[in-house]
């Protein structure tokens, strides 16, 4: 009788950085070519787990080096207690253990949570990675989904139609330390909403279907402009990384000459120790030079490889692409194109960023920018500060929302023209920019007109500022009015309607005389007035306000 290993095939599916474009990892997925052997497997963990090791030998014979994804039900690892001869395997295949990602897949019912959460500490232990698989289409307990504290969380496609749940779950994955992936995108819609809620990494068949063979090249659709406004700190590594090319730092020099070789797509290798930390960092063309020089393989073939390394620059996971610009920038300009290790909580690589992705990216966000900026303040205008209030929405962030203007703006033009006009509205510009803490946003949205975004309690510092301070154009007096709606985690869901909460109170604000400041919170009726009397006429330009 033949065995079920006989007609057992494994096909491999990229997993996409969708910011970079490139091949994050590789998915191997059991194809059986008769029979149910994953039904069989989901009832019998012992035929799982073989199924598992099988995937990594599979992958070790297509001599891929890049990340692999391997599929255990989780009732398998609660039953087994880890995976002890995956480790080996892996182990045997030459790859290390945090190349390999265990997609733990449902279903969870009647699955012991807490020999599940032991296993899943084993498996970390050896330093696996870990992915909660099937999350929205399958049963996993969001309490369970937090204990196990995923590297990396698999969203079914399905739940791009409810967006505000994709976000809820980035924000969570932010919260975890991990990774927000979705799976079986078919559509460049379904491309482009998985990218709109904030996911790093994707597979489906839009990219490239699973084959015998793992995908060199995979189809990602352009960027729509704009698609995604980066933050003002910058985007995040985590946007960036590519699979690292490890190997030990016993490794020989004829050892990461014949990889460097095999590989040409591969810039660079680290070398790291028994616990997945980088050592020595070794450049290929610097590496190549060296062993292609008179004498060069004579002499360093079978020594140690770390003697033609460098230091590892390395950053952490949550770093910024800013940051990885300074540690670029601090050496010799030697290493500017020297791949930069990302390293976790642990110190152990989970992969490399390379500065041209960087610079890519930070460029385009400029450009953006520059295009967005008003012409007469060079402040970004209200996109870029809308594009942040759903950011904070969808962060499930308190915030306050201000709207700043010149009393009887139009007199000022018509009294003392309007070149003083123009450098009033610099004058106040550059107060608010002075004004403004790291973390609030300041935009000039047109006219005399600003936006003003800031956490609830950085108000009061930039209302004293703006507010108590002698403003003037000709040499005739001038005050401001401020309005400000504060929104509560939940109160509002998008700029929208921030901004139809805040209409009213900035009406309320030009009814009062001299400096004013209104207050008010989104979906509670009334406002409080912090600063104004009773309309009057007031001083310097009479008329409405």
């Amino acid at each position: 009788m033949p065995s079920w290993t006989d007609t057992l095939r494994f096909a491999f599916q990229p997993v996409v950085n969708l910011s970079t474009g490139a091949v994050a990892g590789l998915e191997i997925l059991a194809r059986p070519e008769t029979g149910d052997v994953l039904a069989e497997a989901r009832r019998d963990p012992e035929l799982d787990g073989r199924l598992a090791v099988s995937a990594v030998r599979a992958a070790a014979r297509k001599e891929t080096l890049l990340p692999l994804h391997v599929n255990v039900f989780a009732a398998t690892l609660a039953d087994l207690g880890g995976l002890t001869p995956l480790h080996t395997a892996v182990r045997e295949a030459g790859r290390l253990p945090w190349e390999v990602t265990v997609d733990i897949s449902p279903p969870y019912t009647h699955v012991p949570q807490q020999a599940l959460l032991e296993a899943v500490g084993a498996l970390r232990g050896q330093g696996f990675r870990i992915s909660a698989d099937g999350v929205g289409d399958g049963d996993v307990p969001l309490r369970l989904l937090t204990d196990m504290a995923p590297d990396l969380v698999k969203l079914d496609a399905s739940l791009l139609v409810r967006p505000a749940a994709v976000r809820a779950m980035r924000t969570l994955c932010e919260q975890l330390g991990a990774l927000l992936s979705v799976e079986g995108v078919e559509t460049e819609l379904q491309c482009a909403a998985a990218v709109a809620a904030g996911a790093q990494l994707a597979q489906g068949e839009l990219f490239a279907p699973p084959a015998r063979l793992p995908a060199a090249d995979v189809y990602v659709p352009p960027r729509s402009p704009g698609a995604a406004a980066l933050p003002r700190s910058g985007p995040s590594v985590r946007q960036f990384v590519r699979p690292a090319a490890l190997l030990p730092v016993t490794a020989s020099a004829g050892q990461v000459r014949a990889l460097l070789t095999g590989s040409p797509e591969v810039s660079g290798v680290l070398l790291v120790d028994a616990h997945g930390v980088p050592v020595r960092s070794v450049h290929r063309s610097r590496f190549l030079l060296s062993m292609s020089g008179r004498y060069g393989h004579a002499l360093y073939a079978d020594r140690p490889a770390a003697k033609l390394g460098d230091a590892p620059r390395t950053v952490g996971v949550d770093a910024t692409a800013w940051e990885v610009l300074d540690v670029v920038a601090v050496g010799g300009r030697d290493r500017t194109s020297d791949d930069v290790a990302v390293v976790d909580r642990y110190g152990r690589c989970v992969g490399v960023v390379r500065l041209a992705d960087l610079v890519r990216a930070l460029a385009e966000s400029r450009v953006e920018e520059a295009v967005g900026l008003n012409p007469l303040t060079r402040l970004p205008g209200s996109d870029a500060i809308t594009g942040e209030v759903d950011r904070r929405i969808a962060d499930g962030r308190a915030f306050a929302l201000s709207w700043l203007d010149v009393d009887h703006f139009k007199q000022v033009n018509d009294g003392a023209g309007f070149a003083a006009g123009d450098e009033l509205i610099r004058s106040v510009g550059r107060a608010l920019q002075r004004s403004a803490s790291d973390r609030t946003r300041v935009g000039h949205i047109g006219g005399d007109d600003f936006l003003v975004l800031a956490d609830p309690e950085g108000l009061d510092p930039v209302a004293v500022s703006m507010l108590d301070a002698p403003w003037s154009a000709g040499g005739r007096p001038v005050s401001l009015s401020l309005a400000t709606v504060v929104c509560a985690p939940g109160s509002v869901t998008d700029h929208r309607q921030a901004a139809a909460c805040l209409a009213p109170l900035k009406k309320a604000a030009k009814s009062l005389s001299g400096a004013s400041w209104v207050l008010g919170h989104a979906g509670l009726p009334g406002h409080q007035i912090r600063r104004g009397a009773d309309a009057a006429t007031p001083a310097g330009f009479p008329g409405p306000r």
